[in-house]
């Protein structure tokens, strides 16, 4: 079992020391799901959302997102992202409780001694936030879930990919 990184020799908090890694080229894919009614779907995808261009406006805050993330998690190392890619898959078929939904995908790259798995799960929360207060008017029942690491590449610990 892997030990906790983050904890000095008296239990506290600290930020790992990563200055003896090697710089190498390190990516990671999240996602995160939004639910929400068919209707408002439907007023995105028409261009009707009295705040403007949603999925656009979105896009812009996860990348904005992975930037600000060591300012939002505590531990985290500031880094110089190589680039970071938001897209978004929508289902207009509405699910059982019938709520459509909104998949956002992020891609996180960089070069660098530690990897961007918190920049990729940060962009796309904040892009899913941001779903939310430009619709809120209108569908205030907006949830979100499965927010997750599909994979990550590059580093000691090597590649991971989610399984399912």
């Amino acid at each position: 079992m892997a030990e906790f990184t983050h904890f000095n020799e008296s239990g506290r908090a600290r930020m790992v020391d990563v200055s003896a890694k090697a710089q190498t080229e390190r990516a990671a894919t999240a996602q995160a799901k939004v639910f929400l009614r068919p209707e408002t779907l439907e007023k995105i995808q028409r261009g009707k959302i009295a705040k403007g261009d949603v999925l656009a406006v979105a896009q812009v805050a996860g990348v904005m997102g992975a930037k600000k993330t060591p300012d939002l998690i505590p531990m985290c190392h500031p880094i110089l992202l190589s680039s970071v890619d938001i897209s978004f898959k929508e289902e207009p078929q509405p699910d059982r409780e019938g709520r459509c939904s909104i998949t956002v995908t992020a891609t996180a790259k960089t070069t660098g001694q530690t990897g961007v798995e918190m920049e990729a799960m940060t962009a796309v929360s904040v892009a899913a936030l941001t779903i939310y207060d430009m619709c809120k008017a209108i569908d205030r029942g907006m949830s979100f879930s499965e927010i997750s690491l599909l994979s990550k590449s590059g580093g000691k610990s090597g590649t991971y990919t989610r399984e399912g």
